[in-house]
């Protein structure tokens, strides 16, 4: 009897498990925060973090936040809420919005995905938008697709200025930033 209730409860509590991990499961954008084919995001609460990309397709960031901060001797560049550079590539395309690197590229460039919505701190919000990316989206200004460099660790490093001489801090106004630090 008292075997028959441990195999009843273990059961019942599996169960129970799999239903409350199912309800947090959703992928419905507009319940995200994003209306249906839109591509600008929507301002709601920021929060930052790094994720793993698909196998084989390198790493990506997402991001609720975009600031301008101004850099000494740089001017002023756009970062992710940490206060991490964001960059673009000269051979991805603005109009419209494509993007090139993939593959190896995405493990040293990490694209910056949106999952909800993006607010802004001195980056003009009508340049935001958003081009979609192995089923997600890539955020976008001034139409360029936006990337973190994976050789800036702390806030505020730019090293990937003039990588390649492709890729380049972005400004407020989504464009290039051509000093160099």
């Amino acid at each position: 009897m008292i075997q028959q209730r441990i195999v009843f409860l273990s059961a019942a509590g599996l169960a129970a498990a799999l239903l409350l991990g199912a309800c947090g499961s959703s992928t419905d954008q507009t319940a995200a925060g994003m209306s249906p084919g839109s591509t600008a995001p929507v301002a709601t609460a920021a929060s930052e973090s790094a994720t793993s990309a698909p196998a084989g397709s390198g790493h990506m960031a997402t991001t609720t936040m975009l600031m301008a901060k101004t850099v000494k001797g740089m001017g002023s560049m756009v970062t992710d809420g940490k206060g991490m550079t964001l960059y673009r590539y000269d051979k991805d395309q603005p109009t419209p919005s494509k993007w090139t690197c993939a593959g190896e590229c995405t493990k040293t460039w990490m694209p910056v995905m949106v999952q909800d919505s993006v607010q802004t701190m001195g980056v003009e919000k009508s340049l935001l938008g958003t081009v979609h990316r192995d089923g997600m989206k890539q955020l976008t200004l001034g139409g360029w697709p936006l990337y973190r460099y994976m050789g800036d660790t702390t806030a505020g490093q730019m090293n990937g200025q003039g990588k390649d001489e492709a890729w380049y801090a972005v400004t407020p106004s989504g464009k290039k930033s051509t000093m160099t630090s």
